[in-house]
């Protein structure tokens, strides 16, 4: 999942964009509303993480224009200001929970799990693609009775390809959702994971579950045709 990070105090915007991407979330950063405005209309991301006080364009501005350009990511807005107002303002500006400054990392990853799980329905935490399951709370993968281990960006693709599980995912949008700004879309780091993935989950005597459309992407599940 990819993340968008806007906080204006440089230290604080590292040490958590740190945390996040241990986390297994890709984090970009902005340091001021019209960065963000400008992020926001390039990529797509899966959750905003606003501070509402920001150089120029400030949190609540931030998140009207994200409504009004039809922008649907969940908005989690952070804020020193512990006033009712300002909670309300946040609210109706669009943000979908609200986060008062000083907190705790852990609180921090709930939110923004719980937010991840909202869709037209809430969405169980646990996602099972025929004997493989994944708990998206505490990061762990089984399948059947074998246990997996995988690094963060590993378990990131897995988790994005199981939310899409049975469709056919292309580079474009694997390459927006598992990996920052920073993704080189001339290499082959997607090629690379999945063939991991594959060594990790798909082992002898066990059915194939990642496939490959050529031409097209990758399926997790369903009938795909394997290179």
């Amino acid at each position: 999942m990819r993340l968008l990070l806007v906080e204006d105090e440089h230290d604080a915007a590292s040490m958590l964009a740190k945390g996040l991407r241990e986390q297994t979330y890709a984090v970009d950063i902005a340091f001021d509303g019209d960065a963000a405005i400008e992020k926001l209309s390039v990529n797509t991301y899966d959750l905003v993480i606003l501070d509402v006080m920001l150089p120029g364009k400030d949190g609540f501005a931030v998140c009207r224009e994200m409504r009004r350009t039809g922008a649907i990511a969940p908005v989690l807005m952070l804020t020193a200001q512990d006033q009712v107002w300002s909670r309300i303002e946040g609210l109706d500006s669009g943000a979908d929970d609200y986060l008062t400054k000083p907190f705790d990392f852990g609180e921090l990853s709930a939110r923004i799990r719980a937010l991840l799980r909202r869709g037209p329905a809430l969405q169980d935490p646990v996602i099972q693609v025929a004997d493989l399951h994944i708990d998206t709370r505490n990061r762990t993968v089984r399948r059947g009775t074998r246990s997996i281990d995988f690094t963060a960006k590993e378990y990131a693709l897995l988790e994005y390809l199981s939310r899409r599980q049975g469709e056919v995912v292309t580079r474009p949008e694997i390459s927006e959702h598992v990996w920052d700004e920073t993704y080189d879309p001339f290499s082959n780091l997607i090629e690379v994971y999945i063939q991991r993935l594959r060594r990790k989950v798909d082992t002898a005597g066990e059915g194939r579950l990642i496939h490959t459309r050529r031409g097209e992407g990758y399926q997790l599940g369903g009938m795909g045709e394997d290179d």
